[in-house]
């Protein structure tokens, strides 16, 4: 089956561009196009893709508000939105976290990355531009706009927490698999736990997640675990 696509941006031009190359790649399908934000949540409930290119400034409801209504529609559960932008301000890239993003991209990137990024959100995993460092995650995180209840992290264990500060440090699966000492799949399984067990839908909310409830501060690695 086919990673179809959803292109939401108020430019004709732009979503030509994106049309062109996603149709001459195998194993990706354009389903629609939306030029607002209005028209990009009523195409994403009509057609159900598996990845949404939302662009930021667009008319009637900006690409935060329709990626908020989208990631919230329990209909959508298996939508994932990747932001596009010509812009590289801090509140952006917080902003899309926040409303639920799954990826976040400048639109300078190269079209192979794009390509490879669409199938790495379709695929379930988080993904922001290189260019989207380490500082801005550690700025977004060192002012949450929500408190969450202390008891938030209560039903992990002693090693899931630890799994989840990883993830939040920006650590891979792999990663974590050589830092815990575990198989990657032992790994892949604790991440799959999180999900269910916080009711989150991908790895950036795991990462926006553990800077909120304090068990990553920004600036500093989680400690091991003594368990």
């Amino acid at each position: 089956m086919p990673i179809r696509v959803l292109l939401a941006d108020d430019q004709a031009l732009v979503r030509a561009g994106f049309r062109a190359l996603l149709d001459a790649e195998d194993g990706l399908e354009v389903v629609a196009e939306a030029a607002d934000g209005e028209a990009a949540v009523a195409a994403a409930r009509e057609h159900a893709p598996d990845v949404v290119l939302m662009d930021v400034r667009m008319p009637r409801l900006d690409g935060l508000e329709a990626t908020a209504a989208i990631t919230a529609d329990p209909a959508l559960a298996g939508t994932r939105v990747l932001v596009l932008t010509t812009f590289e301000l801090d509140e952006y890239v917080f902003g899309a976290l926040r409303a639920g993003a799954s990826g976040f991209l400048l639109k300078d990137v190269e079209p192979a990355d794009l390509l490879t990024a669409i199938r790495v959100v379709a695929g379930g995993e988080a993904l922001l531009a290189p260019r989207v460092t380490r500082r801005l995650i550690e700025a977004f995180a060192a002012r949450p706009a929500t408190e969450l209840p202390e008891d938030a992290l209560d039903d992990l264990t002693a090693r899931e927490r630890e799994v989840l500060g990883l993830v939040g440090a920006g650590l891979s699966n792999g990663e974590i698999a050589e830092r815990l000492v575990l198989s990657p799949l032992t790994a892949k399984t604790h991440v799959s736990r999180l999900f269910m067990k916080l009711g989150v839908r991908d790895r950036a909310q795991l990462v926006v997640l553990a800077y909120e409830t304090g068990l990553v501060v920004p600036g500093q690695q989680p400690a091991p675990s003594t368990a």
